[in-house]
């Protein structure tokens, strides 16, 4: 199947550089409307046949007008959520940031028992998001548009497309409605097909201002 991986639209937190994990999350900045609003025109070439967000308010938000524009309804999946941030949630502090990326960057390249302070391990983290995608790959579907989180995204890349080395992911930022995608599945393996780091509606709707760990490479995230 065809799975397209997008990031959530931009959130306040995202513009201070906070951590931000908690649920229902927060509502959306005035800059993500216009981000979520290009979505399905840039998009149009897609044959999409189901649309998948987080439990996370701002995926639901940011899938809202491809789902409107396409006529289908946003599934909401209980897996697909940001990795939780533990003790580290709300800080933006070097350190927090450095302590949370190398956490969820270890997971990526195999490291799974490491654990977040206060939080979860790598078992956790990749249990719940692969049962989520096993059950949309199970659905039948060909192509579909799973809205998710920057950390989460690139985690699971890390661990799951075998044509990339796992340090991609840290090499290579994904900004707020950047897109991932793969083919493949659980049983054949999953390639990474498309990698754009920018938001999907172009560099207009880019925020150079905002200070967004998450969405960094990990050298521009922590510092040296």
């Amino acid at each position: 199947m065809r799975l397209i991986l997008i990031r959530h639209g931009q959130t306040p937190a995202n513009v201070l550089g906070q951590l931000d994990t908690a649920h229902p999350g927060p509502a959306l900045t005035e800059r993500v409307l216009e981000q979520a609003a290009v979505i399905p025109d840039a998009l149009r070439a897609e044959a999409i046949d189901a649309i998948f967000a987080s439990t996370l308010t701002r995926t639901q938000l940011t899938a809202a007008p491809l789902a409107a524009d396409r006529g289908l309804a946003v599934t909401i999946l209980g897996g697909i959520h940001e990795i939780e941030a533990g003790d580290l949630e709300g800080r933006s502090d070097r350190d927090s940031v450095r302590a949370y990326l190398e956490t969820v960057f270890a997971w990526g390249l195999g490291d799974l028992d490491v654990a977040m302070p206060g939080g979860p391990d790598g078992h956790n983290f990749f249990g719940r998001f692969n049962a989520d995608i096993a059950e949309i790959v199970e659905s039948g579907v060909e192509t579909a548009v799973v809205v998710s989180h920057g950390a989460a995204i690139r985690v699971w890349v890390a661990g799951s497309a075998s044509n990339i080395r796992p340090q991609f992911v840290a090499d290579h930022e994904l900004m707020n409605t950047g897109v991932v995608i793969l083919d493949g599945s659980f049983d054949d393996g999953w390639t990474l097909l498309e990698w754009e780091s920018t938001p999907i509606g172009g560099v207009s709707v880019v925020d150079a201002a905002a200070d967004d760990p998450t969405g960094e490479t990990l050298d521009e995230a922590v510092g040296p």
